[in-house]
């Protein structure tokens, strides 16, 4: 039973930012219902739609009013609710904040998009690459003279985002038990990432940080926070920032003190960089990791997504873990007491819905009007 039993959580299903916030509440024991339309999307259901898990299917067709009657009597049960819809969207349903807290005052109803609920550009199309954009991220990151790399999206979407929104909510469930209230949560991708680059910014201003790409001490200019190839034509990544650690990779790595004396002269590290490029390419990665794994050189090998899952230190905190024939992340964080679960893999769209129906007071007489309407979709025995 993880720390969030007990709750219930309505996820009105999206793509990305939206089932991972779902899946982090749900994994820290929330019973979360995913509520999906018939036919769900293209991840729906599928073995490989990792974000899904944990959850059960509810599939309903809210163009019909008895569809969107189903869900607002769900949110008289429910602690919070999730959408990641464009602002507008969950109004012209009749699913809108006003409708469910009239509903259920206790309600957290959270809510994710890129840009806001509000603003110039709250109505426009987006996407991760859009977000981390506008709030600074994007230029910050790719080499010098180069253009924006994008990483992945993992700042905006999975970051800024999902995670924000998860955030949110549970403060926003914690707040309820002081006031009885529920409200509004109003997540933007925009602004979970700008607090992300908190730091960044902090650090320009006190003229700490270059506002150009591949300059400073933590976007690949430096040689001791940097990845290099090694002889087998893989990758190794050192972290070596504070002198401690910077004098235990200088030693370990056999590299000369002397020309690596001067750790923070920015002039010197295209030159230093170079010299630790030929010092790596030296050994293989397996070789690098006997002599350095484990040590203060702040090193680790860059691992593939088909080799993470299996280094010993992963295996060994249990990081990953298989169901259903997937290898996936396990929850994290870890708890000492109410220690998260996987109770289940990604759900067929609708497959669950006459039991979360029964479960959450429906009549069955009611359950099969409702089927029979094709109001919800549901698989019969």
């Amino acid at each position: 039973m993880g720390p969030l039993a007990g709750y219930k959580v309505i996820e009105m299903v999206g793509l990305g930012p939206g089932p991972l916030c779902a899946m982090m509440l749900a994994d820290m024991g929330a019973e979360v219902i995913r509520v999906d339309r018939p036919g769900g999307n293209m991840f729906s259901g599928q073995p490989a739609d990792l974000l899904g898990r944990n959850r059960k299917s509810l599939a309903v067709d809210l163009k019909q009013p008895e569809g969107v009657e189903t869900v607002l009597r769900l949110v008289q049960q429910a602690d919070a609710l999730l959408e990641g819809f464009r602002p507008g969207v969950m109004e012209r349903l009749g699913l809108g904040p006003d409708e469910c807290l009239a509903r259920n005052p206790r309600l957290i109803y959270g809510r994710m998009t890129g840009w806001g609920q509000d603003g110039p550009m709250a109505q426009g199309a987006g996407h991760d690459i859009n977000y981390i954009a506008l709030a600074g991220a994007l230029h910050a990151i790719g080499e010098k003279g180069g253009k924006p790399v994008a990483p992945l999206n993992l700042i905006g979407d999975f970051g800024g985002g999902g995670m924000f929104l998860a955030y949110g909510m549970v403060c926003g469930l914690l707040e309820t038990q002081k006031s009885g209230k529920g409200q509004v949560i109003d997540c933007s991708m925009v602004e979970g990432t700008a607090v992300l680059m908190g730091m960044f910014y902090a650090m320009h201003q006190a003229g700490m940080w270059k506002d150009e790409r591949g300059s400073n001490m933590l976007d690949g200019a430096s040689h001791y926070y940097n990845s290099y190839e090694t002889q087998d034509g893989k990758w190794v990544a050192i972290g070596a920032m504070e002198p401690q650690f910077y004098a235990a990779l200088v030693e370990q790595s056999g590299a000369d003190p002397e020309l690596f004396k001067h750790q923070h002269d920015a002039s010197q590290w295209p030159r230093l960089t170079q010299e630790l490029a030929r010092i790596f390419r030296t050994k293989t990665r397996d070789q690098w990791c006997a002599l350095m794994e484990g040590s203060d050189v702040c090193f680790a090998p860059v691992l593939s997504l088909a080799e993470a899952p299996y280094h010993p230190h992963n295996v060994a905190r249990q990081s990953f873990f298989k169901m259903d024939g997937m290898l996936q992340p396990a929850p994290a964080p870890k708890f000492s007491r109410t220690r998260p679960e996987v109770k289940c893999g990604p759900q067929p769209v609708g497959s669950n819905s006459e039991e979360i129906l029964a479960n959450w007071g429906f009549a069955t007489s009611e359950i099969g009007k409702l089927i029979e309407q094709g109001v919800i979709g549901a698989k019969r025995t």
